[in-house]
């Protein structure tokens, strides 16, 4: 059984899609970050960043094998499983981790970043919202010539390039982004929302989980 400590945001629902999607069996354990449950000792050892979510493997032999940061979890559990929503042949995996990369390095930082600004931050900065919002919308674009020739954002295949990328798409109203501006998103995003698995992990955990926008 894999135990898995997450909260409802997006770098959360991208490991418990995976759970879902790769069908193993977990126990979810909520950390609300609210209330900064996250600093807990005991937390901190599972995860020495603070961050939500990671997961412990108990079903191995000998020492559990704890795991943090989203990356690295998603890549954990499809090589468990040995998943084709990580290909083995080296091109397909190839494309495939470059597309989990960006959106490690683009996607969640910086519609992270836009999210602050726009809905966090104590005092109004104009500049940071400007900033983040174009990054966003320049980060769309990337997503939408990608989409423009390919089903997914690595190709022919769903994989978990699309799984890390989703979450954070599902929350574009709060990057001020019409789905309308980026077609080609827009299609992928319904085709992603459409997966039952996507929808049991987008409600993980049940405190705090909003809806998928845009998916009626």
């Amino acid at each position: 059984m894999i135990d898995l400590y997450t909260f409802g945001t997006p770098n959360g629902r991208k490991a418990s899609i995976t759970l879902e999607e790769v069908g193993l069996p977990y126990n979810v354990h909520t950390v609300h970050i609210g209330k900064d449950e996250q600093f807990a000792p005991a937390f901190l050892k599972i995860s020495p960043n603070n961050k939500i979510p990671a997961i412990v493997d108990n079903d191995l032999e000998g020492e559990p094998i704890s795991v943090f940061e989203t990356g690295a979890i998603m890549v954990y559990l499809a090589e468990k499983t040995n998943s084709p929503l990580l290909p083995n042949e080296p091109r397909a995996r190839a494309d495939v981790m470059q597309w989990l990369m960006w959106q490690m390095g683009g996607v969640g930082p910086m519609l992270g970043q836009t999210h602050h600004f726009r809905r966090a931050a104590k005092v109004e900065n104009p500049y940071g919202i400007e900033r983040y919002t174009n990054e966003s919308h320049r980060l769309y674009g990337v997503a939408d010539r990608q989409l423009a020739n390919n089903a997914y954002l690595a190709g022919a295949e769903y994989s978990i390039a699309d799984m890390a990328t989703f979450p954070w798409m599902a929350r574009h109203e709060w990057h001020a982004t019409d789905l309308n501006d980026f077609p080609n998103v827009k299609r992928w995003y319904a085709q992603v929302a459409a997966r039952p698995a996507v929808q049991k992990g987008m409600a993980v955990p049940p405190v705090d989980s909003d809806p998928i926008p845009g998916l009626d």
